[in-house]
């Protein structure tokens, strides 16, 4: 009866605590909003080139090349896939703590009491049997199993384990996002180091041209047609010039160590067909719809799980206020001599349970609980954010590529006019139809417009690669 009572006193006592501990929860969370507009423009055309592969889009094989390099060889990946076994493991542990913890045990002690005590003064009246008195000091041998088990009433332990495996599938979403990235950062160094080599490349074209006229000036100036301030505009501009080439060639220098520093090599040759940069062709985008986005772009899939994952957690936290349930048990062998060890009248067992609910101050887990609160929250901007973020960056990218291709056909026609030009500037001032001055400004507008030129289609192949990365491609 005695025992009866008690059950119901604790029984009573896990009733009023779960009770309180509802009453006292205030939960703060929000739903997330996952609304994203029907079009990016006025196509509505699902089909996107976030699903063709990174082989595939972009079709030059020298950057192909360094693309597969980087990903076997980089070595910030390598560090994230190390995340990525850490964030497995802790779903491994969270996995583990729901289950019962069994150890083997075995000890051996040695006891001596004092005779003028209580142990002392009941041992000596003790023994083994009959005449066998119980040797001194006492020995102590132990063999067993002890076993410990949380209950999981309120699916805490589960609950983490759930949260630990969405930061890990968050982890996975970082890998994706940084490999998406990494791809776009070598085929962004890639196209800046062509667009260098036709810069330098245009550069040495005018020295040439300069050179000549300069050439030319010094014969008319020999022969009183020119005099030496027409030498000296000359010359001083074919020095400004050869100037230029230094600035393009250390350019050049730091994007090929960017590129080996995103590949984990040294100083292996950067093979790229510079010549052809101004012809690549740069098709027409198929951007799908914005609700792909949430499909596709691996930040917006990694905020939605660490946003699940924040979720599971104040439920955790919520769980902290319940009482807890713990079974431990032990079984197993103990006796003051070796040889009475493995003896059923050895036998030693123990079974106990207890439920822990707290009562007073509940500081800790107060705060505890509305900081789960408040970085669920936390986690809802940040995903909303996300998919804001994607969206404004794709009509970005768009934009972008419009802009830029209507800008390059433009800037071609000029190039050309002024590419006429410089040969007719030059026979007008042979003929003393035209001074030096116009013959300066003609070379010099020409090579600002070929420079221009070269800028125009880098910005629009960074359009190329950053509309990809903006739509979700490469990580597949």
């Amino acid at each position: 009866m005695k025992f009866i009572s008690i059950v119901k006193t604790a029984g009573v006592i896990f009733v009023l605590s779960v009770v309180w501990s509802c009453n006292t929860l205030k939960p703060t969370t929000r739903l997330e909003n996952k609304f994203t507009p029907a079009q990016y423009n006025n196509k509505q055309d699902t089909t996107t080139i976030a699903k063709l592969n990174w082989q595939t889009y972009f079709a030059d094989k020298n950057l192909v090349a360094l693309i597969d390099t980087a990903l076997r060889k980089n070595q910030e990946l390598h560090i994230f896939l190390q995340e990525i076994e850490i964030s497995k493991n802790e779903v491994r542990a969270r996995k583990g703590e729901y289950l019962p913890f069994i150890n083997l045990a075995t000890g051996a002690a040695v006891e001596k009491a004092g005779h003028y005590t209580t142990t002392g003064a009941v041992e000596e009246q003790l023994e083994v049997k009959p005449g066998t008195r119980f040797p001194e000091p006492l020995r102590d041998y132990v063999l067993g199993a002890t076993a410990t088990w949380e209950v999981d009433i309120w699916k805490k332990l589960r609950n983490a384990r759930k949260a630990a495996a969405m930061n890990y599938l968050a982890s996975i979403e970082g890998k994706n996002f940084l490999v998406t990235n990494l791809i776009g950062e070598i085929a962004d160094a890639y196209y800046e180091l062509m667009a260098l080599d036709n810069l330098l490349d245009i550069i040495n074209r005018n020295i040439e041209l300069q050179s000549s006229a300069l050439q030319v000036v010094t014969q008319q100036k020999e022969s009183a047609k020119v005099t030496q301030l027409g030498v000296n505009r000359f010359e001083a501009q074919l020095l400004n010039t050869k100037n230029l080439q230094y600035d393009v060639k250390q350019r050049i220098v730091e994007i090929e160590n960017r590129i080996h520093f995103l590949t984990g090599n040294f100083s292996e040759p950067i093979t790229r067909s510079s010549a052809d940069f101004l012809s690549i062709q740069v098709d027409s985008i198929q951007a799908g719809v914005p609700a792909q986005l949430l499909l596709y772009r691996p930040d917006i899939r990694q905020a939605e799980f660490e946003l699940e994952a924040s979720k599971l957690n104040v439920k955790v936290a919520r769980t902290n206020f319940y009482p807890s349930l713990g079974i431990h048990g032990g079984v197993g062998f103990q006796a003051f001599k070796v040889g009475y060890l493995i003896n059923p009248e050895s036998m030693m067992y123990n079974l106990t349970g207890d439920l822990l609910a707290p009562l007073v101050n509940r500081n800790a887990i107060k705060a505890a609980y509305k900081n789960a609160n408040a970085k669920q929250l936390q986690a809802v901007y940040n995903y909303e954010r996300s998919i804001l973020n994607g969206y404004l960056d794709v009509r970005n990218q768009l934009s972008k590529m419009d802009n830029y291709h209507q800008s390059f056909e433009t800037k071609s026609k000029e190039v050309e006019i002024l590419t006429r030009s410089i040969t007719i500037a030059n026979n007008l001032f042979n003929s003393a139809r035209a001074d030096y001055a116009e013959v300066l400004l003609t070379q010099r507008e020409a090579l600002q417009s070929k420079v221009e030129l070269v800028e125009i289609k880098k910005k629009q192949l960074n359009a190329k690669v950053n509309i990809y990365r903006a739509l979700g491609g490469g990580w597949r």
